[in-house]
């Protein structure tokens, strides 16, 4: 019989301190893996970046979220999730993200937490507008590679 996951999904609207919640998280596997992934400097045409803003559908966003860690950790077969999500006006260098699987094993936490950042980042209902310092800002409307 398949176990269900301990999923913790949380958007936050302003800052976090990544290390902090993953001290806090109470996980049951033999293996983790983690990813933090912060704001780059620059916006995707290399210009100096003010900030990233991100806009969600309250509601949806989270059940989109829980749904997307959920099929993840099914596949393989991952006992706990930890998701952090940004909302809001995010500065460069800021954490936008942290996710962490428990596993039995390695191998499938690392590619749990992988499989589920690139999810989040193709399927996630969240919309990017990129602010740059010199005032021009725009919708973002693919994602950035690996």
């Amino acid at each position: 019989m398949d176990r269900v996951a301990q999923l913790q999904i949380n958007l936050h609207p302003a800052a976090f301190e990544p290390l902090t919640l993953l001290s806090r998280w109470q996980h049951n596997g033999a293996a983790e893996s983690q990813f933090i992934g912060r704001v780059r400097p620059t916006a995707s045409d290399g210009a100096a970046l003010l900030a990233l803003e991100l806009e969600h559908y309250p509601g949806m966003t989270e059940q989109q979220l829980e749904n997307l860690a959920a099929g993840c950790c099914r596949r393989h077969g991952a006992i706990s999730c930890l998701v952090h999500h940004r909302i809001g006006r995010v500065l460069p260098g800021e954490a936008i993200v942290l996710v962490a699987i428990g596993a039995d094993r390695r191998g499938p936490a690392q590619r749990c937490c992988q499989e589920l950042l690139e999810a989040l980042k193709h399927d996630a209902p969240f919309w990017k507008r990129e602010c740059r310092t010199d005032g021009i800002s725009h919708w973002l409307t693919g994602n950035t590679p690996l």
